[in-house]
C-alpha cells in the first residue's frame, strides 16, 4: 500500500492541479480564437473572452469552499439547490451584461450596430448550462477529497481498533496461562515437593517472556520455540510414567522469522489438558517446523476429554487463537483441529503463512 503523503505537501499539490485547470480553462478560449485567425490582444480578451471562464471560477470556489461544507455536507439540500440556482442567475445575467456592455463600448468607435448571429438566450442557456456543470464538477471534487479523508480516517480508527483488541488478548493471555500454570504446580505439591520447586524456578524462566517478549507485536521464531521448550519441560514434570511427549523442532535456533508472541501456547496447553489420562496410557506428539515463506504448527494427542465438572482452562485459550489469527494473520494462516473416527486421537495443525506462496507441512 502506497504511504500517504503529508498533509502540507497533498495541499500543495492540489492547489497545484487547481492553479493549472484554471490556466488551461482561461487559456484554451484565448488559443482557439487566435488560431482561427482573429486578430484579438489579451487587453481585448479581457475585457471580452475572459468573462465566462471568471464565472465559471466564481461559481466552482463559491460552491467548493463555502456552499458544499456549508450546506450539501451539512445535509440541506433544498438550501443549497435554491441558492446555486439564485448563483447561477445571477452571475449568467451579469456576465452577458457585461458583456453586452462591452460591446456596445468598445464595437465599431462606440456605435451600438446591431449583431448578427442566433438569439441571445441561445447564450444564455448555454453558459446556464456550463455553470450546471460546474456545480456538479465542484461537488464531485470535494465530495471524492471528503470520501478520501473519510476513508483513511476509518482506517486509522480501524488499525488502532485492531491494535487495542491485540493487547487486550494478550494481556488476557497473561493470567489464563498463570492460572494454568500454577495450578499444575499446586497439584504437584501435594505428593512432590521436589518437583513443585524446579517447576517454581521453570516458571519463573517462562514468566520473563510472557510479561515482557508478550507485550510487543511480534518476536523472533527462535525465542518463542525457546520459550515452549521450556514450557513443555515444566509440564513434563508433573507427568506419570504412562504419558509420552515427542517433541520435534525443526526450526533454526537463530531463526530471525517474526511470529505473534505466545500465538501456539493455547493449542500446547490444550494438549496437555486433554491428552493426559491419569490411569490410562497417553501421547502428545508436537512438532513445529519453518519452510519458506510459512511456519506449521502440528500437535497430536490422545484424547480425554474433561468432564463436564472441570472448569480449568474453559476453553479461553482456543477462542483467544482464533481471534489473534484473525487480527495479525487475515487470510494469511490455515487452522484444521478435530478429533479422529475412533474418539481416541486429536490432532491440530496450524500453518501461518508470512509470504505469498503456498507450502505444504511435512
Amino acid at each position: 500500500m502506497k504511504q500517504q503523503l503529508p498533509n502540507p505537501r497533498r495541499r500543495g499539490i492540489e492547489v497545484l492541479i487547481h492553479i493549472i485547470g484554471w490556466g488551461i480553462v482561461f487559456g484554451f478560449p484565448f488559443l482557439m480564437m487566435t488560431r482561427s485567425g482573429f486578430n484579438i490582444t489579451w487587453m481585448d480578451y479581457l475585457r471580452h473572452g475572459s468573462i465566462i471562464p471568471l464565472s465559471f471560477l466564481i461559481v466552482f470556489y463559491a460552491n467548493y469552499c463555502f456552499l458544499i461544507p456549508r450546506y450539501l455536507f451539512e445535509g440541506h439540500i433544498k438550501q443549497y439547490l435554491l441558492l446555486n440556482a439564485l448563483l447561477i442567475i445571477c452571475i449568467t445575467a451579469g456576465a452577458h451584461l457585461w458583456q453586452e456592455y462591452m460591446f456596445q463600448a468598445h464595437a465599431h468607435g462606440g456605435k451600438g450596430d446591431k449583431r448578427m448571429g442566433p438569439p441571445k438566450w441561445i447564450f444564455i442557456l448555454r453558459d446556464a448550462f456550463s455553470m450546471i456543470l460546474t456545480v456538479g464538477l465542484s461537488a464531485a471534487i470535494k465530495m471524492s477529497g471528503r470520501w478520501v479523508q473519510m476513508d483513511a480516517a476509518r482506517r486509522e480508527a480501524e488499525k488502532s481498533r485492531t491494535e487495542a483488541e491485540l493487547k487486550n488478548l494478550r494481556n488476557q493471555l497473561n493470567p489464563h496461562f498463570l492460572l494454568n500454570t500454577l495450578n499444575n504446580i499446586y497439584a504437584l505439591i501435594a505428593f512432590d515437593t521436589d518437583k513443585a520447586q524446579a517447576a517454581v524456578q521453570e516458571l519463573s524462566r517462562l514468566l520473563r517472556h510472557v510479561l515482557y517478549d508478550n507485550q510487543q507485536n511480534f518476536v523472533t521464531l527462535g525465542k518463542e520455540m525457546d520459550f515452549i521448550r521450556n514450557y513443555i519441560e515444566l509440564m513434563r514434570i508433573r507427568l506419570s510414567a504412562n504419558v509420552t511427549v515427542e517433541t520435534q523442532i525443526d526450526v533454526r535456533p537463530d531463526s530471525s522469522t517474526e511470529i505473534a508472541p505466545l500465538i501456539f501456547i493455547s493449542l500446547i496447553e490444550n494438549a496437555f489438558k486433554h491428552g493426559i489420562s491419569p490411569t490410562e496410557p497417553s501421547f502428545i506428539h508436537i512438532h513445529f517446523s519453518e519452510s519458506p515463506g510459512e511456519i506449521c504448527c502440528e500437535i497430536t494427542n490422545s484424547y480425554h476429554p474433561k468432564s463436564l465438572t472441570d472448569k480449568s482452562g474453559s476453553g479461553i485459550g482456543l477462542e483467544q487463537v482464533h481471534k489473534r489469527l484473525e487480527l495479525t494473520y487475515p487470510g494469511h494462516y490455515n487452522w484444521q483441529q478435530g478429533v479422529s473416527e475412533d474418539k481416541k486421537e486429536y490432532k491440530s495443525v496450524l500453518i501461518i503463512k508470512y509470504e505469498s506462496e503456498l507450502c505444504n507441512c511435512r
